[in-house]
């Protein structure tokens, strides 16, 4: 039997998924940016992780690539989720803050605006979030409100003439510090409703706080940021956005992104331990000949693919403009729980040598760790899935 060998854009893939769902386009458009990945990036991220920085040398590579409208590339396909996920998921093979990163502009900010503002501000503003001219981050999750954030937001927006006034506070903003913009979401003091607003990270009263001491996501800046009495005009609030339905629906689609990065970093961890699993020997012969070694090899690729085919399914769905809360929360739910059982799968191939940077699986076990609790924890996203399942609600 011939042995599986990795595709060089998406890794392990022995049904040929990528190949099925994506264009010859779209397939060359995603080779290039792995080739960018292995060249440009790769090399750069052991140092960052030790340094807890991410080297501005990532961006300068990726925006080049116009991955958001490629040229070339059919713009309905470019627009599909199918694309867009197959986008993190071969970021998420290199690297999982470098995926977030990226993800921060592409899918939260860009899809905020996409689904938040009115035509106009989206005609406005779409074309510099895709060029990287406008760069943005999604600020939603406060310090004392992550999974209870729909009834909890405490930060607030009073009406002040022409102005808005925004005070609150807001924790966990991946990218903030590098940005030109956040969206802000805050309560309406006068009617309750849920609103958003463009806040600029320069204007008077925003104080960002780097969160400092994580063990996951290193090479992402984490913000906490506080808004004190900030102003800005009624034209930077986002007109399409007057409830916690509008956010939930703006949530709905971006929640399928993290799935998509679960399933990418398992092909990346995958990568890394059959890669050592060949070049280590032990008792006068590579590792990857022993029967618990391929066991464990076998469990992983199994659930890198299983990943991969749920989130295509979920995608090619989007796609075909069906959308759903349960849908996206079994999606995340799953790959996220699969992850953290591939990873540390990856890593006990490896051995001691497993929670070495150089070997790539100790970036991998970690970060399975972020992506688990993000964008909606396990817990919260299966109570999504028993309320569809059972027609009642769980929460408190």
């Amino acid at each position: 039997m011939p042995a599986l060998e990795a595709d060089a854009t998406f890794g392990f893939d022995p049904y040929a998924i990528a190949a099925a769902h994506l264009s010859p386009a779209g397939r060359a458009v995603l080779g290039r940016l792995q080739q960018t990945l292995e060249r440009s990036i790769h090399p750069l991220l052991a140092e960052a992780w030790e340094t807890a920085t991410m080297p501005p040398e990532v961006l300068d590579a990726l925006i080049p690539l116009d991955l958001m409208q490629p040229e070339g590339m059919d713009a309905v396909e470019a627009a599909s989720s199918l694309y867009s996920g197959f986008r993190n998921y071969v970021l998420a093979r290199t690297d999982v803050s470098v995926a977030t990163l990226y993800n921060a502009q592409s899918g939260l900010f860009r899809t905020a605006v996409a689904l938040g503002g009115s035509p106009a501000q989206v005609d406005e503003l779409d074309p510099r979030i895709r060029s990287f001219d406008l760069r943005g981050v999604f600020a939603l999750t406060e310090p004392e409100h992550g999974s209870d954030i729909a009834g909890g937001l405490a930060t607030t927006a009073r009406r002040d003439g022409d102005d808005w006034v925004i005070d609150g506070r807001k924790k966990w903003i991946g990218g903030a510090a590098a940005s030109d913009v956040l969206v802000v979401f805050a309560r309406d003091v006068d009617d309750h409703a849920v609103k958003a607003f463009l806040v600029p990270t320069g204007a008077a009263g925003v104080r960002l706080e780097a969160i400092t001491g994580k063990v996951a996501l290193r090479l992402l800046q984490n913000a906490l940021i506080t808004l004190d009495a900030v102003r800005v005009p009624e034209s930077a609030r986002l007109q399409h956005v007057d409830g916690w339905r509008d956010v939930a629906r703006i949530l709905r689609a971006m929640r399928s992104d993290v799935a998509w990065i679960a399933a990418g970093l398992q092909a990346g961890a995958l990568d890394a331990a059959v890669r050592y699993a060949r070049e280590r020997h032990q008792f006068e012969r590579p590792i990857g000949g022993f029967q618990l070694v391929q066991e464990k090899l076998a469990r992983m690729l199994g659930n890198t693919v299983a990943s991969l085919a749920l989130v295509v399914q979920l995608a090619a769905r989007q796609d075909q403009g069906e959308y759903d809360d349960a849908g996206s929360a079994l999606a995340k739910l799953q790959t996220a729980r699969s992850a953290r059982e591939t990873v540390a799968l990856g890593r006990e191939v490896l051995g001691g040598n497993g929670i070495l940077l150089e070997h790539d699986v100790a970036r991998f076990f970690a970060d399975a760790e972020a992506v688990y609790s993000y964008e909606g924890t396990h817990e919260i996203n299966a109570l999504i899935v028993g309320r569809a399942l059972t027609g009642a609600s769980a929460f408190t």
